[in-house]
């Protein structure tokens, strides 16, 4: 099975925030990643790449509106960027604001993403995947 979350460029493999990385070694890794980005970023804060990665980062640490702040730097860099959207939908339903992610997933399939088997798998979204205008949503783009 593939994993399941936020994906940081396209055609990469997604990364997951459902399953959090447990074994010390793999978190120590996490934090050196994410201090670097962070170093990176104080000096490049436009730098959209690691915008990306630090805010996937931060969500598999389980710092859900910190990666929240990163994805709406993205998309106010990137207005028209479909996977931008997409990881901001993704982490407002992480932060259980279900009104916020379904808009804002919506924007993403309007601008492009098509996805959908993903979409109905990725743990990012599981606070949303039963709510009607998810399954709408989901309807309305998928044959298009």
């Amino acid at each position: 099975m593939a994993q399941q979350g936020k994906h940081f460029n396209e055609g990469s493999e997604p990364i997951s925030a459902g399953g959090l990385l447990t074994r010390p070694t793999e978190q120590n890794q996490l934090d050196f990643e994410i201090d670097f980005f962070e170093g990176v970023l104080k000096r490049y804060p436009d730098y959209v790449d690691v915008l990306r990665v630090l805010g996937n980062l931060l969500t598999l640490k389980g710092r859900y509106a910190e990666g929240l702040t990163l994805d709406r730097r993205l998309v106010q860099l990137r207005p028209d960027d479909a996977l931008a959207h997409y990881n901001l939908a993704c982490s407002y339903a992480l932060l259980k604001r279900p009104d916020h992610a379904l808009k804002t997933l919506r924007r993403a399939v309007e601008l492009g993403y098509r996805d959908f088997r993903f979409m109905r798998e990725d743990r990012d979204l599981e606070s949303i995947r039963h709510d009607p205008r998810f399954r709408q949503l989901l309807r309305e783009f998928e044959n298009r």
